[in-house]
């Protein structure tokens, strides 16, 4: 038996069982893998698929890149409130589904409207798993590792990313150089080469849908719906007895029974959820707003900017995805010991010093491996603070008893600002150029870097119920 001075969750190490919550999380992480490559296979692709359904606009362009973001907005915008009433796992088996479906419907789509369909389905697969991913394993990781479990959601996005990438470039490796548009539209590359990129993600969702079935319930959303014992035996699974004691006495303190059925989004404008929920909203944006996506989902232009040809583009795309996995593994090793705060001012000042130097590489004329390493530095950078550590934060900062709703708000807000930056690249390219470009970018992580300085506190080796105590406290 315990007494209540030894109820602190954070205390019991030597009981957990590590196998255990790896397993889970990697699982549940399989999400990030599926939402990493449904999300940069499109940059391969593009080349391919623009020449065969004859887009020509910017605005074309920049629709067939962005327009799974509006099914991204629509799952994160549903996963909140469906994850509260039916549980986190369920969520994430449909999500594995809808992958699965719309990876193949991408795949045999002959027509533009029919291929936006279900690039826009999908996008509500990557809408869900994005939310539920991170929240379900921060939900089950014991705090003194959670900063580095839940990073693993951010290592299997990239590893999903470096393998859409490898796979593209395979597939098209043997694309004569300097070929002609004519060429490439009519040759296997143009017309099946692409799909194959899209239907291959079927094969990940399938393992993610039947992995699934063997990981329980958060236990927190057991606790928060009226199945205290069921939590209690998942936490007794990953901790021991002590562990599960300390737990459950930490989520009952911050759960306020009479209310714990039925979440409303209205409950988040409390002046006290408010102030944490501007901080969840804000970081979500900035991730998005300081613009590394762009180099994923635009390397065409980027690099042709820099004097490459598209074979060579193809090549360098799986630079930036190994750069980007190497760089998360040193995210996965640093997050739990030098936290989260140091690391979100690092990758703020640090992108924002590289898109300077990079606009003026652009705006000199600079081109070839100079342009490449910067890329490459900003993406390094970004992989090892802003990618990770954001999830990280917006996984933790929110409430038990609302984070479904909270986590929807800020991960919608999330998406919108990803659907602005895809949409409005081609068209910030054509007015301001690259260097123009860059320079923006550079000067929003200067203000996210100001942000992150006055409002973001430290969270590391803190229990989620902690937390909640000290930001509304």
């Amino acid at each position: 038996m315990i007494n209540n001075a030894q109820l602190d969750s954070t205390k019991f190490k030597a009981d957990l069982n590590l196998g255990y919550v790896w397993l889970i999380s990697s699982v549940a992480a399989l999400g990030g893998l599926l939402f990493g490559w449904d999300w940069v296979v499109i940059g391969g692709a593009k080349p391919f698929f623009q020449r065969y359904f004859q887009l020509t606009s910017e605005a074309q362009i920049g629709w067939a890149n962005s327009c799974a973001l509006i099914g991204c907005l629509v799952g994160a915008l549903v996963a909140g409130a469906l994850s509260d009433r039916f549980g986190r796992k369920k969520l994430l088996l449909l999500s594995a589904l809808i992958f699965a479906v719309t990876s193949l419907g991408n795949a045999l789509a002959e027509s533009f409207s029919i291929f936006i369909f279900w690039r826009m389905l999908g996008g509500v697969a990557i809408g869900l798993a994005s939310n539920l991913s991170p929240m379900y394993i921060a939900e089950v990781a014991p705090a003194q590792m959670r900063g580095k479990l839940v990073s693993i959601n951010q290592l299997t996005i990239v590893v999903g990313i470096l393998l859409a990438q490898v796979i593209n470039w395979s597939l098209v490796r043997h694309l004569p150089a300097g070929a002609s548009d004519d060429f490439i539209r009519n040759s296997w590359f143009g017309q099946s080469g692409w799909r194959w990129m899209f239907g291959l993600t079927a094969l990940p969702s399938l393992l993610f849908l039947c992995g699934m079935f063997f990981v329980p319930e958060s236990p927190r959303w057991l606790a928060k719906n009226g199945k205290p014992e069921a939590a209690k035996k998942i936490l007794t699974k990953i901790g021991g007895e002590n562990y599960s004691t300390a737990a459950m006495m930490e989520i009952r303190s911050t759960l306020a029974t009479e209310e714990i059925q039925q979440v409303r989004f209205a409950d988040l404008l409390d002046p006290k959820m408010a102030k944490v929920l501007v901080l969840g909203v804000v970081l979500a944006v900035f991730q998005q707003w300081c613009g590394i996506n762009v180099i994923f989902n635009y390397a065409e232009e980027i690099f042709k900017a820099a004097g490459y040809d598209i074979s060579s583009v193809l090549s360098n795309i799986a630079w930036t995805g190994s750069v980007n996995l190497v760089f998360t593994f040193i995210a996965l090793g640093t997050v739990d010991r030098a936290g989260r705060r140091p690391l979100m001012l690092f990758g703020s000042a640090g992108l924002a010093v590289i898109y300077t130097v990079l606009g003026f590489c652009y705006a000199h004329g600079v081109k070839g491996l100079p342009v490449l390493l910067l890329v490459l530095a900003a993406i390094g950078c970004y992989a090892m603070s802003l990618a990770p550590v954001t999830w990280v934060v917006i996984s933790e900062i929110f409430p038990n008893r609302i984070r479904g709703a909270a986590m929807s708000v800020a991960v919608c807000s999330l998406w919108i600002a990803c659907f602005i930056l895809t949409y409005t690249f081609p068209m910030l390219n054509a007015m301001l150029g690259a260097a123009g470009t860059f320079w923006l970018y550079a000067v929003i992580c200067v203000l996210g870097f100001v942000f992150i300085c006055f409002k973001l506190p430290e969270t590391k080796n803190k229990s989620l119920e902690q937390i909640e105590r000290e930001l509304l406290g």
